[in-house]
């Protein structure tokens, strides 16, 4: 089995310290305005950039390609991708609060491999004749939906910080889950005439029929947004920002025909025997069909269910050492997905009162070591921000893990 993810990357980017999928992080830049944002971010701790390239772009993957990954990834290994855009409009005459309304796509993706599992998809099970190959751990989460948002942001708490909360309408738009549960394997005799399948897992799909379907709703749901950010300053008088923010707090609740399936049994294959070329009869045939298969070994049943979505906490603490430079450092983890924690440092510098540059260094979530660069332009009418949380993925996609982008727009309200 092999999975093909296709990304766009479409309007993509967020606040100062890059992509975090959050609005009100934009706010401090932006103040009352609309924009256009989106972002995607792509990695795997165990297979490296330009394997994941051919996946996405197509071409040809060579042993060299595929052995590089298997040489350094371990026992169990995780991958993940979350891409969004919206359009975001914060308004309102109040000069202690804003409003804030936008409608958003979002796409989660992540999931969980055994070395073991990379090979059987990478090589088949001929070079693995005679062992048992441990699937135990592996799973796939894909998770596509839209929302539509309402928040406020109550700018001049005791006149310098800033509360937020925003809640959403959630609408699913397709769900695939897969979980591989321990003692999941696969082995191969000897001579490749027999297959032992043991298999034990659980798995749920959204209502098919609405899988290309942006404007049907297979399921819905609620999410929210809390923001707090509050200045303060160091004994030696430095200035400093402490950020708290989580996102995508919430659920979707997928409709009655949603599907799920579930395994606990062994499967022993050894071909199909046919004695006769010229008598081959309906029935024989018939044996094979692959749904009356999947009903008899897995339990299919419809029913409607629940998904908590991936929730995602963000902290930052800035310190402006000078009028020019600024460092933060921060913590990210994105709850119900695979996630690592992740620990990063970004040092903005300002080159003019217009244009800023910002150094990002991190390590953890879906990849390892993240190395990335953003650039934003800021006047009194317009915002533009571009850059990367992960050129690593570009400069040198043989031997690195993680790549992303992201870039927004917003035109500023006046007053």
């Amino acid at each position: 089995m092999r999975l093909r993810l296709v990304i766009v990357l479409i309007f993509s980017g967020l606040s100062v310290f890059s992509q975090y999928n959050s609005e009100f992080l934009n706010f401090e830049k932006t103040g009352r305005s609309i924009s256009l944002n989106g972002e995607y971010e792509l990695g795997s701790n165990g297979v490296y950039n330009g394997l994941i390239n051919k996946f996405l772009y197509g071409g040809y993957i060579d042993k060299a390609t595929k052995d590089a990954s298997d040489k350094t990834m371990k026992q169990l290994n995780i991958a993940g991708a979350n891409i969004n855009y919206d359009l975001s409009v914060f308004f309102g005459r109040s000069p202690k609060y804003s409003f804030l309304i936008g409608v958003k796509d979002q796409l989660i993706f992540n999931s969980s491999f055994t070395k073991d599992f990379y090979e059987l998809a990478m090589y088949g099970n001929k070079p693995y004749l005679g062992e048992t190959k441990n699937l135990g751990g592996s799973s796939i989460n894909y998770l596509h939906f839209q929302e539509i948002k309402l928040g406020l942001i109550w700018h001049k708490v005791d006149s310098t910080a800033k509360i937020g909360a925003s809640i959403s309408l959630l609408k699913g738009q397709q769900l695939f889950n897969i979980r591989a549960m321990r003692g999941s394997s696969l082995y191969t005799n000897n001579d490749g005439t027999e297959l032992i399948f043991n298999s034990h897992f659980n798995m749920a799909l959204s209502d098919t029929n609405y899988r290309k379907n942006p404007f049907a709703f297979a399921g819905i749901g609620a999410s929210a947004d809390i923001f707090f950010e509050t200045p303060y300053k160091t004994k030696n008088g430095k200035a400093c920002v402490l950020t708290v923010n989580a996102n995508n707090i919430g659920f979707v609740h997928w409709t009655d025909n949603s599907v799920q399936y579930s395994s606990d049994s062994t499967i022993k294959y050894n071909g199909y025997h046919i004695n006769n070329l010229f008598d081959l009869k309906d029935s024989t045939l018939s044996s094979i069909n692959r749904d009356t298969i999947v009903r008899e070994l897995t339990g299919a049943r419809k029913q409607s269910f629940n998904v908590n979505i991936p929730t995602n906490l963000i902290i930052i603490n800035k310190i402006k050492f000078t009028s020019k430079f600024t460092l933060g450092v921060g913590f990210r983890y994105l709850f119900n997905s695979n996630f690592k924690p992740y620990f990063f440092t970004d040092g903005e510098y300002a080159f003019t009162p217009k244009l800023t540059g910002a150094l990002h260094i991190g390590y953890g979530g879906y990849s390892r070591l993240n190395i990335g660069l953003a650039f934003s332009y800021n006047t009194k009418n317009w915002y533009f921000k571009l850059g990367s949380n992960s050129l690593q993925g570009y400069i040198s996609p043989a031997n690195t893990y993680g790549q992303g982008a992201f870039l927004s727009l917003a035109k500023k309200f006046k007053g």
